[in-house]
């Protein structure tokens, strides 16, 4: 393994990015780099499959996921975990059951792990079988992109459980809908009530109602700022949105009563609840506004402004362009997509159709100029190497080894998405490890098969040849270093293919998987 380890590290350090210089990119070279920023990378036969149809229907296909169907194999893969619709009051009643248990017996506690494990670990595979086999592929990378952008924690105790219905019911019906129905269906949402603390806001002068119980302690804890200033810092106006510290205080003053009852909503209760006697009815003075006392709708409304404030068109446009194009992305882009964002009303599918038609998004020197974030490069290699993962165990704990756990990120600004981010000799060696393993087949996964995509492609398009036969002929472990090639197209450059196909067969995949080129995107 070291010596394995030590040979593909110096590949590393010697081999140059692939990244094209041509003044215009090849058909292949285009359908390469919408299937490496639009999907997690290609699996087999689907650089034809959009060099056939054309990278700008593909783009169009994928901005309206609902056309495109999903294979049965994979419905029913899904619904074979049970947590995809399981009501989030449903999986508190369960977690409150396991913690009296726990509480009344010691004994219980590792029933209580065991639960909070195997929702963490089904929540988890969910995921990562819809990024890897789902053909709605773009869909998946938005779900990676706002679940980053709306950060919560699935570390912290009720949010272990309330996880799973965030990313279901907060994030992935809005991604590509307007921004103003995702920011509204995050703020109410109780993993990010719980989260941020705002379910605990109160009013300066709230007192407990008469009727409560005396020796309970109350959750409530004074007015909590945490979820205003995030609310104003990351998810909309930015740092530098031209908002002060009083704006925080009040926000937070709009937002009190802005709660939810957790046993309410393990009764069948519930999610979001408007408690008005935490509500603070004074009036407000917020980003130079001047706020009556209107209840709920005071919330609504700063929701409203924010939602389509200049400020937030450019922070959301700024991020979307350094996601899909560049780490420091070109302004002019960034400016033209803020005016689509304020001309549409914040919908987030017309600022991505004006992003991926941008001479910006195509111009070469922004092709394979991406760092992977971790996440990114497992799920690309396991597309690229045509596994079926039946075991999604090592896949986590990879992720967690290269530092980017699932639903693992404890601050609310959520992972980044720059090299700077993830670059440095320690995260390639880990990486390096992983290419080492799956390309000789020693990760506890499954043997590869012809996906339903590359079924369709070869019926209908009338695919042929090495792509076909390799997927249909690959029963061994290791990965065949001939049909990854074949598979991931102009990713590689011409030297690093010349190096790979030079080295010891048994070396091959791991230093393709290994490669900075694959790495890039």
């Amino acid at each position: 393994m070291g010596h394995w380890i030590s040979i593909i590290f110096v590949t590393v350090l010697t081999f140059c990015a692939s990244q094209s210089s041509a003044a215009e990119l090849s058909g292949e070279q285009r359908a390469s780099h919408v299937l490496n920023r639009l999907a997690y990378g290609p699996r087999p036969g689907d650089i034809e499959y959009v060099v056939h149809i054309g990278a700008e229907r593909y783009i169009d296909e994928q901005l309206a996921p609902s056309r495109i169907p999903i294979p049965e194999s994979l419905t029913q893969r899904l619904k074979k975990i049970s947590i995809t619709e399981m009501p989030a009051g449903e999986l508190l009643r369960q977690f409150f059951e396991i913690q009296k248990a726990a509480k009344d017996n010691p004994d219980n506690k590792q029933q209580k792990r065991d639960l909070q494990k195997d929702i963490g670990e089904q929540t988890a595979e969910a995921r990562l079988i819809r990024a890897i086999y789902s053909p709605r592929q773009l869909e998946e990378v938005m779900v990676d992109f706002w679940f980053n952008h709306f950060n919560v924690f699935a570390g912290k105790g009720m949010d272990r459980v309330l996880v799973s219905s965030y990313e279901r019911d907060a994030i992935r019906p809005y991604v590509f809908g307007r921004f103003r129905d995702l920011l509204g269906a995050t703020a109410k949402h109780p993993a990010m009530l719980f989260y941020l603390d705002n379910w605990l806001s109160v009013a300066a002068d709230y007192r407990p109602p008469a009727f409560a119980p005396k020796n309970k302690k109350s959750n409530v804890s004074g007015l909590n700022e945490n979820y205003a200033r995030e609310l104003m810092e990351l998810h909309t106006l930015g740092v530098d949105g031209g908002y002060s510290q009083r704006d925080v205080t009040e926000l937070a003053r709009v937002l009190t009563g802005w709660t939810f009852n957790p046993r309410e909503m393990a009764r069948g209760g519930a999610q979001f609840h408007f408690d008005k006697t935490r509500h603070d009815w004074g009036s407000k003075d917020w980003l130079n506004r001047h706020v009556e006392p209107r209840g709920q709708n005071e919330g609504e409304w700063a929701l409203d402004v924010l939602a389509s404030h200049p400020a937030t068109a450019r922070r959301i446009s700024y991020r979307l362009a350094q996601y899909f194009v560049s780490d420091t992305p070109p302004q002019p882009l960034v400016d033209r997509l803020a005016r689509r964002f304020l001309d549409t009303q914040g919908d987030i599918a017309s600022v991505l159709k004006t992003l991926f038609s941008s001479s910006e998004f195509w111009e070469p020197a922004n092709v394979g100029n991406k760092f992977k974030t971790p996440y990114q490069y497992v799920l690309s290699a396991v597309r690229a190497t045509n596994v079926l993962i039946i075991n999604m165990r090592p896949l986590l704990g990879t992720l967690n080894q290269l530092g980017m756990p699932l639903y693992g990120c404890q601050t609310p600004d959520g992972y980044k998405n720059t090299e700077e981010a993830w670059m440095n000799p320690d995260a390639l060696t880990r990486r390096i490890n992983f290419a080492t393993v799956l390309a000789a087949g020693r990760l506890p996964l499954s043997q590869t098969v012809i996906p339903d995509r590359f079924q369709h492609i070869d019926k209908r398009q009338g695919v042929r040849g090495s792509h076909a036969d390799a997927a249909r002929g690959q029963g061994g472990l290791a990965i065949d270093a001939g049909q990854l090639l074949n598979t991931v197209g102009p990713m590689f450059s011409e030297r690093t293919r010349t190096v790979v196909m030079g080295a010891q067969p048994g070396l091959r995949s791991a230093l393709l998987i290994g490669s900075p080129d694959f790495m890039r995107h």
